[in-house]
């Protein structure tokens, strides 16, 4: 089965997130959602699945950029059209498995998902 990576190209974690992919043979396609968008479909699914607290990345710059007003009540809704707007908002990375996602990279957790 071949996975989907979602993230921007440029992103460290990103890199450290493929890299292991590629080391442990496991093939992937590469969804860059800075050059390829992202649909409202995908991040509502995301976020059903791991709640939009973590889906939404609040440690990057692009989101501590915004103004007191954007960052107030946020829930699930808001949080997506800032996603939507501004992709560089969703953690990175997004890997696919096809049944399940996992959201950010952390070696330990690749590992188990891929057996």
């Amino acid at each position: 089965m071949t996975y989907t990576i979602y993230g921007i190209k440029a992103c460290d974690t990103m890199k450290k997130a493929r890299s292991w992919l590629e080391e442990h043979g496991v093939e992937y396609a590469f969804h860059d959602y800075k050059a390829s968008g992202i649909d409202r479909e995908h991040l509502q699914q995301w976020c059903r699945e791991h709640g939009w607290e973590t889906v939404l990345n609040r440690a990057g710059t692009t989101f501590r950029k915004l103004d007191d007003a954007q960052k107030t009540d946020l829930d699930e809704s808001k949080a997506i059209d800032l996603m939507l707007a501004q992709p560089s908002m969703i953690k990175r990375p997004v890997l696919d498995m096809g049944d399940r996602t996992l959201v950010g990279f952390k070696p330990d957790a690749y590992a188990v998902a891929m057996g």
